[in-house]
């Protein structure tokens, strides 16, 4: 990993100047609980931030109300300092002692929570200019440490680099169904859009007597070779993170009643096999 010198320290006054940089949204909601989110909202995470830093929380010091405007009830807007550990993700490096804001809930008494010496992964973004500053890319970018989680971290952060790491999808194309030669029999073709042009599409085969079967191909030859999609992948996570709930109308021109009927009940079944989208959780 490279390493910077430690920036220097930076002081609460310093901070104050910068308090509205960092207001919402770029500003924390501390999990200090065990339990880590959920892998369709770290990969949101991870994709989001520039900058994946694992490290140890050195100093929290809580703001007065008069320098955290903005924040929710029930939390406290904490300047922090922490120690970097390692850097998962960045091609720019980071600060050995780094700096940012964050909104914590306040405990079960409503105090301001203990964090010091906390392990946290913080999803950020550098702040030009002030390399020992860093902004949390969302609400949720400070999340507490734990081995689980640092593996399914590095895993993101390794397959969204690859060359073919599975694209981004942002709509649905054409769609098409073709009826086969018995009752029941039929394949549904259903291409998807992405911002590069990638060839992304979703193919459905039914068979009498037979469960219906599915798979994505992504290439320019469509193919059901790959078969289903594994879940808690990235390619998981772009389809059941980014398809709409419905075939729009504009993808189902090329067909009669029936066959649209048919391809969006298709359309439907790989949603279901998909199945949600946690990023809250």
């Amino acid at each position: 990993m490279k390493r910077f010198p430690a920036a220097a320290a930076l002081s609460l006054a310093a901070c104050a100047l910068s308090v509205e940089s960092y207001a919402q949204p770029f500003v924390n909601q501390s999990e200090t609980a065990p339990v880590g989110p959920s892998y369709a909202r770290t990969a949101s995470l991870v994709i989001a931030a520039p900058l994946v830093i694992d490290a140890t929380i050195s100093r929290a010091t809580v703001l007065p109300p008069e320098r955290a405007p903005g924040v929710n009830p029930g939390h406290a807007r904490f300047y922090i300092e922490a120690n970097v550990l390692g850097l998962i993700r960045g091609s720019s490096g980071v600060a050995a002692e780094i700096a940012y804001l964050a909104d914590v809930p306040l405990d079960s008494r409503g105090k301001p929570p203990k964090l010091k010496r906390l392990r946290v992964m913080l999803f950020a973004r550098p702040v030009p200019g002030k390399p020992g500053e860093v902004q949390l890319v969302r609400p949720d970018g400070q999340v507490a440490w734990s081995p689980a989680l640092d593996a399914q971290v590095r895993a993101i952060a390794a397959e969204v680099v690859r060359p073919d790491a599975a694209p981004s999808i942002t709509g649905i194309g054409s769609a098409i169904h073709v009826p086969g030669s018995l009752v029941g029999e039929g394949e549904t073709t259903i291409f998807l859009q992405t911002p590069d042009q990638q060839p992304v599409s979703l193919t459905i085969i039914r068979r009498p007597g037979q469960q219906r079967q599915w798979s994505v191909s992504l290439s320019e030859v469509v193919t059901n070779t790959m078969g289903p999609v594994r879940p808690n992948t990235l390619l998981w996570y772009r389809l059941a993170c980014s398809l709409p709930e419905a075939l729009p109308q504009s993808s189902l021109e090329s067909m009669g009643p029936a066959d649209a009927a048919i391809a969006r009940e298709d359309y439907r079944f790989v949603l279901d096999q998909l199945g949600p989208c946690d990023t809250d959780a």
